[in-house]
């Protein structure tokens, strides 16, 4: 389970300082399928920054599991991340000099995992790649690569799999093949897997959508009565 409570983040911005998320208040229950939208500047990105601990907030906590992150140090973090946490970049971050195989086997490898070479294996199964398992990064279409990305996230089993634009870098085929791999392993894992996307097509088709605008939830699917609010608000604005 993630929780953020009255979670902000502020930073400087020349003299002044800018505010790039606003109090938020959310909980994403175990193995939910979360997209959040909004357009560029939104925050998106840094919320999926601050679940996982790879940046601070100003003032609020978070806890993954029941454990608060806030104010833990970087070992502390390292260490959830590589127990908890999955991640799945828009431009890939597979290390060019190793393998598909072997990308994946990384994380395995330093977390200690028995059976490391069998599971990557199955991994680049799960994401029709056995064929490629010895092509380097450079000898992959985007699109593999970016199923190399997914199968990595999932190789030490997280509890939460954060995916950022995944499909930003491929063609709209590409794009839907590997969402719909990372959903069908979603699944498969039972993970909690939170999306952030500019693709209201994909977004949809999550269990939940949130939208930010301005650092702040403009629109949650599960809470029907903060849209009612919200278009209230925008009405109230029209008439001024």
């Amino acid at each position: 389970m993630i929780e953020l409570f009255k979670v902000s983040k502020t930073v400087p911005s020349g003299d002044e300082k800018l505010t790039i998320l606003h109090s938020l208040d959310m909980i994403i229950p175990d193995g939910q399928f979360v997209s959040v939208v909004g357009p560029s500047g939104s925050g998106k990105s840094t919320l999926l920054g601050l679940i996982a601990g790879l940046d601070a907030p100003t003032s609020g906590e978070i806890r993954i599991d029941g454990q608060a992150i806030t104010g833990m140090d970087e070992d502390a973090l390292a260490q959830l991340r590589g127990e908890k946490i999955g991640f799945v970049f828009q431009s890939f971050h597979l290390i060019p000099s190793l393998t598909a195989l072997e990308n994946i086997l990384v994380p395995m490898e330093i977390a200690g995992a028995r059976d490391a070479l069998a599971r990557a294996e199955d991994l680049l199964a799960d994401v029709d790649l056995t064929a490629r398992a010895h092509h380097y990064p450079s000898q992959l279409s985007g699109g593999e690569r970016q199923r190399v990305a997914i199968a990595r996230a999932f190789a030490n089993q997280p509890s939460i799999l954060l995916a950022d634009e995944p499909t930003g870098n491929l063609d709209s085929g590409n794009g839907r093949h590997v969402f719909d791999l990372m959903v069908e392993m979603n699944h498969k894992h039972k993970t909690t897997l939170v999306l952030v996307t500019h693709d209201h097509e994909l977004a949809a088709l999550a269990d939940r959508q949130i939208h930010l605008r301005d650092g702040r939830v403009i629109k949650d699917s599960l809470e029907p009565s903060l849209d009612q609010e919200t278009e209230g608000e925008a009405v109230e604005a029209s008439r001024q």
